[in-house]
């Protein structure tokens, strides 16, 4: 398989406001918008794209109809500790606060209006026996 792009679609049943959430947070402007499904790209990456899709379309089998759950959504950015100063004065709650992990991580973890979990991250170097699970092209800092 020759695959040529990969993104999340997050099932909802407020489309728009999720959509506007993105867009007014994490940098999204929208490609295609209709009332089932935006599509979102970053304003800075083009190669990062989100889709926010209504969860009782007639697209998704009756099986898996509804809203997303069980995800969480990583954003890697430069400065963590600048994000969560901008994030946290929008207003946006904060469900685990901002911290360093021996497994190489600074992060914040905020949720979107649908309660889908977002983990704010900046690599850092890992401590200790976290530094052996890397391999070296992949191991932070």
């Amino acid at each position: 398989m020759h695959t040529t792009s990969v993104y999340p679609v997050l099932m909802t049943d407020r489309v728009a406001a999720t959509a506007a959430f993105y867009e007014a947070h994490f940098g999204f402007r929208s490609l295609f918008s209709a009332d089932w499904y935006v599509h979102l790209q970053s304003t800075t990456d083009p190669s990062v794209n989100l889709a926010i899709l209504d969860g009782s379309h007639a697209t998704i089998p009756d099986i898996a109809k509804g809203r997303a759950s069980g995800v969480i959504l990583n954003f890697e950015v430069k400065d963590v500790d600048a994000e969560h100063m901008r994030l946290t004065a929008a207003g946006l709650p904060v469900l685990l606060p901002l911290r360093d992990e021996d497994f190489g991580q600074r992060h914040f973890i905020t949720a979107d209006p649908n309660g889908i979990l977002i983990d704010v991250i900046m690599p850092i170097p890992p401590k200790g026996e976290f530094a052996d699970l890397y391999q070296p092209e992949a191991r932070p800092g």
